[in-house]
């Protein structure tokens, strides 16, 4: 793992745009330079090196994940009006939203730029791939805009709505790296199927920790969700499962503005209810079923064990 992400990192440092527009690449430097976890891109050079290919090989596709995520991180922020990202200005915050979004822009041009320096046949493969994430992505995020506005959110929804969002992604990088080391379509399929369900299962412990971490560890405000009313799966299955006097308390708990003591409320209703408990077994139900296509993918023990080894580093659990 560290290999992986120190050859990210130096790829990633060693990215040289234009100098000219200032204000169109700079933006674009500034965000990379924040750095993140680049998980996504270490996803992609794990699947090539799982089936037998140099991870070096897929650099460029792992530099056009990574680019890729970032210039959505940028317009999500603008549609957020987010001022931090990673405890630093957003890119619309230190420069403007006009700057911001055509920044974001030619990130995503940069992105097929790298898919494009592959042959013909690798490059189709990939560019088909990255079209379809794109386009899913663009679609869950469009649908959690909607959620914020709606007032009957389902959980399959719900669901479909992370999938779209944040999981997608995680199967692509998973598949553009086997793609490289010509995996068969199968195996192609399995590892796909790997980075989206761990996706879901990820999201679903980031609603519960959302609530229930150690404010030390986890980083940002404990209940944030609750706070904004934002729609995740805890506050969907309180919804599903309450009684009706229930469902009207939570109702006027929403409804509260600027309350701290709603998050503890929160928490009231959420013990009579199970949710946590009911939470934490739709997650396991996910990971599951990620773990389930691993164990099928036709690659050596060995490189099955780098993944359940990120699987459960990503999850924070012990081994």
């Amino acid at each position: 793992m560290q290999q992986y992400l120190q050859h990210i990192e130096a790829s990633v440092q060693a990215i040289q745009f234009p100098e000219n527009p200032k204000t169109l690449y700079e933006p674009m430097s500034y965000i990379l330079r924040l750095g993140g976890k680049r998980m996504r891109p270490v996803l992609t050079l794990m699947a090539c090196d799982a089936f037998g290919a140099d991870f070096k090989t897929a650099t460029n596709a792992a530099l056009a994940v990574e680019l890729f995520h970032n210039f959505s991180l940028i317009h999500d922020d603008i549609m957020d009006k987010a001022p931090l990202r990673r405890g630093e200005q957003t890119v619309h915050m230190k420069w403007n939203e006009n700057v911001a979004i055509l920044s974001g822009d030619a990130m995503l041009i940069e992105a097929y730029k790298l898919l494009s320096t592959y042959n013909a046949e690798k490059s189709h493969a990939l560019i088909k791939t990255f079209n379809i994430t794109s386009t899913e992505v663009c679609e869950g995020q469009q649908l959690d805009m909607d959620f914020e506005r709606s007032t009957a959110v389902s959980i399959p929804e719900y669901l479909d709505m992370i999938r779209l969002k944040t999981a997608v992604l995680l199967g692509c990088s998973l598949q553009m790296g086997s793609i490289l080391a010509n995996a068969s379509a199968e195996n192609q399929t399995d590892i796909y199927n790997f980075g989206v369900n761990l996706g879901i299962a990820f999201q679903l412990q980031d609603d519960i920790l959302d609530l229930y971490a150690d404010q030390a560890k986890f980083g940002k405000q404990v209940g944030g969700d609750i706070l904004s009313n934002k729609k995740t799966y805890l506050i969907l299955k309180a919804f599903e499962d309450a009684s009706a006097d229930q469902r009207k308390h939570l109702d006027a708990l929403l409804l509260q503005k600027e309350n701290p003591e709603k998050i503890e409320q929160a928490k009231v209703l959420f013990a009579a209810l199970d949710i946590k408990e009911k939470a934490t077994v739709k997650m396991e139900e996910f990971y599951t079923i990620a773990m389930q296509s691993l164990a099928h993918l036709q690659i050596a023990e060995s490189q099955k064990k780098s993944f359940r080894e990120l699987a459960a580093f990503l999850m924070g659990r012990e081994n």
